[in-house]
This record gives C-alpha cells, structure tokens and sequence, in this order.
C-alpha cells in the first residue's frame, strides 16, 4: 500500500516556486533573501526562484522595508531589546544595512531608549534596588550588552542604580 501513496505522490504536479512563495508569505513576513533561500531548500531551480521572487517583489508580497520594520517593532516592543540587537536581528533576516538602519530609525525615533534600558534592568533586578555584588553587575552587564544596549550606557545606568558599583569600575 505504501508503494501505491508514493507513486501518486509523484504523480502530483510540484508546486511552482512562485505558489511555494506565497504560502511561506502567507504564514508570516519574511525577506528576500529568506524566501530566496527556504525556495532553494524546496528543491526549485534558481531560474524559477528568480521569477517567483520577482513577481512576488512586483506585486509587493515581498517588501524587505515592511519586514524590517516588523523586525524591529517586534524585537523592541515585545523581546525589549536594543538598537545594536535589532540591527543584528534584521541583517541576520538578509536585509540590507541601510534599509535596517532605516528601519531601525524609525522605530526607534518612538521610543525612550533609556526607559528601554531601565525596563531591561528592572526585570533581571526583579524588584530589588541594589545589586548584590561584582558578581551580579558582571553578569547584568553582559546580559543588557547581549540584548542590545551600547555597552557604555549600560555602565552608566548600572553605575547610576547603585552607587557602591564605583568600586566594581572605575
């Protein structure tokens, strides 16, 4: 019985690359660069990538300044991170730096980055004022520098929050 399910399997026309497109699409906003590549994963030769990608760029299914921005938006306003984390986040997606430096403007040009950090800082404290030792402050510095945030406002607000952090750093 198997035999019979994988010889119709074969028989069914393959989809094209353009309808493969759409459904990905269809699921959530992706880049260019990204349908170009999960295409290439489907096994579609990369003249039909090629015209499904322009078709879709033509009728504007695929926008890489829509999904920039999406990225950004979701990357600040849900996961609460940084400029330099959403950058990163936005290239990884094979969008092109200007168009995430763009992106990255705008999004941000709403924001208080600074109430981004402090909010950042107050989750990890957990309610505490103070941090507890070198230990932590090492940790904590890490951690908002990892999410984003430029490492020398992360020190300033770090030393700002305790003021005994000046024996942990000059």
């Amino acid at each position: 019985m198997t035999g019979l399910k994988s010889e119709a399997r074969s028989l069914k026309p393959k989809a094209s690359a353009y309808i493969d497109g759409l459904r990905m699409l269809g699921r959530r906003e992706l880049s260019e660069a990204q349908v170009r590549q999960r295409l290439a994963r489907k096994g579609h030769p990369s003249d039909d990538i090629d015209a499904a990608v322009d078709r879709l760029r033509h009728e504007r299914a695929i926008d890489d300044a829509r999904v920039a921005e999406a990225i950004a938006h979701t990357e600040t306003t849900v996961r609460r991170r940084g400029k330099l984390r959403v950058r990163r986040q936005i290239e990884q997606a094979g969008i092109a730096p200007a168009t995430a430096r763009h992106a990255i403007d705008e999004v941000f040009g709403g924001i208080d980055d600074e109430a981004l950090l402090e909010e950042a800082l107050a989750r990890r404290l957990k309610g505490r004022d103070r941090l507890a030792d070198e230990a932590e402050f090492r940790r904590l510095f890490r951690y908002l520098v990892g999410q984003g945030f430029e490492p020398d406002r992360v020190m300033a607000i770090l030393k700002r929050h305790d003021a005994s952090i000046s024996r942990f750093r000059g």
